[in-house]
């Protein structure tokens, strides 16, 4: 099934990179990310993300200067969440698995807005299920509520209930590069496929400048 996702990817990433290229020499825009973005959001894409404190498993504090060490899929979540987050992180492992196919090594890091019942070694647990190379983050609510305003993250209790609670959330995912930061984000309906073209032509990009 992998090697099915692969070869679409592939052959998607090629012509993305094919017009990538071809403007590249016309030495057409300041942008080089340009022709490989899709989506679009108020004050640029600049404007989403930046520097966090956070736990990972171990129970060391990290920044996202050592998080983001490679192509890196963030998102935000919680580890109770019912349906949409365990969807979400595993189409997130699967485009890492893709891209591994392409040569391509990246990191997707699981980020929880639930710091009160995800404990590290709960994060630890969930990431380790989802994806070997996976990291699972939490830490006080202070510093989860620092990296989900960072990353423009809306989320909110929702129940009275101080054990069996949801958490309301956006469900984005956020491609980060170092160096560049957030370069795109996508939305729940992209497939493995096409998550990993789109984020292979971003490393390409930044690879020829």
């Amino acid at each position: 099934m992998t090697r099915l996702y692969a070869t679409s990817a592939i052959a998607a990433m090629a012509a993305i990179l094919g017009v990538t290229g071809y403007l590249v020499l016309r030495g057409g825009g300041a942008d080089a990310f340009a022709e490989c973005r899709a989506s679009a959001v108020a004050g640029g894409i600049g404007s989403i993300g930046g520097s966090f404190s956070l736990v990972e498993p171990s129970g060391r504090s990290v920044t996202e200067a050592e998080v983001v060490t490679g192509p890196t899929l963030l998102y935000f979540g919680y580890t109770f969440c019912p349906d949409v987050c365990p969807l979400d992180n595993a189409r997130n492992a699967q485009a890492v698995d893709i891209l591994e196919e392409m040569g391509i090594e990246a990191t997707p890091v699981f980020i929880s807005v639930d710091p009160a019942r995800d404990t590290p070694e709960v994060m630890g647990d969930y990431a380790a299920n989802m994806h070997p190379r996976m990291i699972g983050l939490t830490g006080s609510p202070e510093q989860v509520k620092a990296a989900a305003q960072a990353y423009r993250v809306y989320y909110a209790k929702v129940g009275d209930d101080p054990e069996y609670y949801n958490v309301d959330h956006s469900a984005y995912t956020y491609l980060a590069l170092p160096g560049h930061g957030v370069v795109e984000f996508y939305v729940r309906q992209a497939s493995p496929d096409e998550l990993a073209a789109s984020a292979a032509c971003f490393v390409q990009a930044a690879r020829s400048n």
